[in-house]
């Protein structure tokens, strides 16, 4: 779970508390109904489905009498577990505008003020990533650390990615290097010659990850979708016991005989896996026609389709599972 999603579950927690305290005896009998304004809170803290059903929670939680700090908090909240970076960094204005006035009293999440002036650093820093001001960043993200260290893990991700980006830049995938088919055991290279290739994707996955096979029918349809605008598709098992081959062909069973793309296994000397520093599954690696890396991530990421549109503005990408 995403530390600042921790935060809408303790928000809500706080809230319920709050209005079952002792000296409100009656909030404690069964059946008890929420009050609007908590109903409210509660909607405003946990949408999720669209921007446009969060500005109907505002809209609500206005009505019910959410302070607008409260609301801004949730629209951080939001974009957040969205991953929707340049959202959070459009909200840097407001973000500044209450830097000094902030009032824990109309706080719905923040239990100190040392929090809020850390999620404050955090929006700059994503403010200043997003311009490639590396400095900017790294102050930022700095002074965050200090001032809530128990959200470092929530920070941590965006220095990841930073560091990631910049090991990327110095990297080329060999599209001739040979690897063993999963399916037929036969070696076979990266992706054969294609004049009409115009990128290659690399799956990372496992079937001992229960991310990746939830995640399977998403990427069938992606796969699918990306053969027809000629991008190369190809899923690479990092791992290569028997029991983990065993299990990934079984895993394969229910895609057919000729399952998308091409399904490799990775070296045991100098995986692929290492060079492009995949260190979770499931993964994708988005490579030029030259094997130069467009984007490293988790498949959910934003990023991984802005860089596929720049390719081909065409690409539509298939409704997932979440709604998102």
């Amino acid at each position: 779970m995403r530390p600042f999603h921790q935060l809408i579950i303790i928000a809500v927690l706080a809230a319920t508390a709050s209005a079952l305290e002792p000296g409100n005896p009656d909030d404690l009998l069964d059946g008890a109904e929420a009050s609007p304004r908590d109903a409210a809170l509660e909607r405003l803290l946990s949408e999720r489905e669209s921007v446009e059903a969060l500005d109907g929670a505002v809209a609500n939680a206005k009505k019910n009498g959410i302070s607008e700090q409260a609301i801004l908090e949730a629209r951080f909240l939001y974009h957040v577990d969205r991953h929707e970076d340049d959202a959070l960094a459009a909200l840097l204005p407001e973000f500044m505008k209450r830097r000094d006035s902030f009032r824990l009293e109309d706080s719905e999440i923040f239990s100190v003020k040392e929090d809020w002036l850390a999620v404050t650093e955090y929006v700059q820093a994503i403010a200043a990533l997003k311009k490639s001001d590396k400095d900017g960043f790294k102050k930022h993200i700095t002074e965050a650390f200090w001032l809530s260290p128990r959200q470092g893990a929530a920070f941590a991700t965006h220095i990841d990615r930073l560091r990631l980006e910049e090991a990327m830049k110095s990297v080329k995938i060999d599209f001739a290097t040979p690897l063993t088919s999963l399916t037929d055991k036969e070696a076979a290279p990266l992706a054969p010659p294609d004049d009409k290739r115009r990128a290659l994707l690399l799956h990372f996955w496992s079937p001992w990850n229960r991310e990746c096979e939830a995640f399977m029918p998403d990427f069938v349809a992606t796969a699918t979708g990306l053969a027809d605008k000629h991008i190369g598709i190809v899923s690479i098992l990092p791992e290569d016991s028997p029991k983990v081959l065993a299990d990934a062909r079984e895993l394969l069973k229910p895609l057919g005989v000729k399952p998308p793309g091409a399904w490799l296994i990775d070296f045991k000397k100098d995986p692929l896996s290492r060079r492009l520093r995949v260190q979770s599954v499931p993964a994708m690696v988005l490579l030029d026609p030259e094997g130069r890396v467009l984007f490293n991530g988790h498949p959910a990421e934003e990023a991984l389709w802005t860089a596929l549109l720049k390719i081909d503005p065409s690409i539509k990408r298939p409704a997932l599972d979440d709604g998102h």
